[in-house]
């Protein structure tokens, strides 16, 4: 595996592999989750490229940017082993510069839900992918799907600009008591962590109530939200592929998402249905 920081030897690094390329963007603090996306990416194409960087113009002023999980030398053995090809680190300077042209996340879909609460969040996001694109030039691109918004507009980013790119949804990778993984994971203390589990246990109750054909959105939110109680809780809501809000589960094409605090950690967490 070759770790590369500098863009131009990045481009070049690219030029010379043949075949198909699969690239796993991240922002580090690689965990199970990240770990089947480049695993994923190895087995279906000739090439593998992950990117980290912890992309600053994702974050809220008050957010966690600068505390965010930084564990590069793990992060690089994490890659090794896993059989990655190339490790693209790049530094911030290189990335941003000044009065940029920028991308934007689209005004409606952009703003509901996670960009309601964390406006301007997806301008970044989109800002950063559509780099790294351009950069990398990947044949297909792996998301989770735990941060199932960020794939739509990902997906709505690479159709609107006629992008080659397959983009590649992942399942979300849970540990043995039912969390969501999550690089934010590591701030919960024991308490924390065992209240974070109220979020599976709320999607696992939206899933058993659709088994029991009870497919009413507000039912099965009121219910969501009654387990949900302990913690401070953002959002629940139920919408479809493209993220419109539905009056009643639609089997196939809804997705129920959840947002809520335990101690002062942002967690979220979704089932597609």
């Amino acid at each position: 595996m070759k770790t590369i920081v500098g863009i131009d030897e990045m481009v070049e690094a690219r030029n010379g592999l043949e075949g198909s390329v699969g690239f796993v963007p991240t922002m580090g603090a690689l965990h199970k989750g990240h770990l089947s996306l480049i695993e994923r990416s190895v087995e279906e194409n000739d090439h593998t490229v992950v990117s980290i960087f912890v992309n600053p113009t994702q974050f809220l002023p008050g957010e966690d940017f600068d505390k965010y999980p930084r564990r590069y030398e793990a992060d690089r053995r994490i890659c090794e082993l896993a059989g990655v090809d190339l490790l693209f680190m790049p530094r911030r300077e290189e990335i941003y510069g000044d009065d940029e042209v920028e991308v934007k996340a689209p005004k409606r879909k952009g703003y509901v839900l996670e960009g309601h609460y964390r406006p301007g969040h997806f301008d970044g996001v989109v800002q950063i992918v559509n780099k790294l694109f351009h950069i990398v030039r990947p044949t297909r691109a792996y998301f989770g799907k735990k941060d199932a918004q960020q794939l739509y507009i990902i997906e709505k980013m690479v159709r609107s600009f006629f992008w080659g790119i397959e983009i590649v949804p992942c399942e979300i990778v849970r540990d043995s008591d039912g969390l969501a993984l999550s690089s934010r994971n590591l701030y919960l203390n024991e308490e924390e962590r065992s209240r974070a589990l109220l979020l599976s246990k709320s999607l696992k109750r939206a899933v058993k109530m659709v088994q029991e054909g009870i497919v009413e959105s507000g039912k099965i939110k009121e219910e969501m939200v009654g387990i949900l109680a302990p913690l401070k809780v953002e959002y629940v809501e139920i919408v479809d592929r493209d993220f419109n809000r539905l009056e009643e589960v639609e089997i196939g094409n809804t997705i129920i998402l959840v947002a809520a605090y335990s101690g002062s950690t942002r967690l979220i967490d979704n089932i597609w249905i």
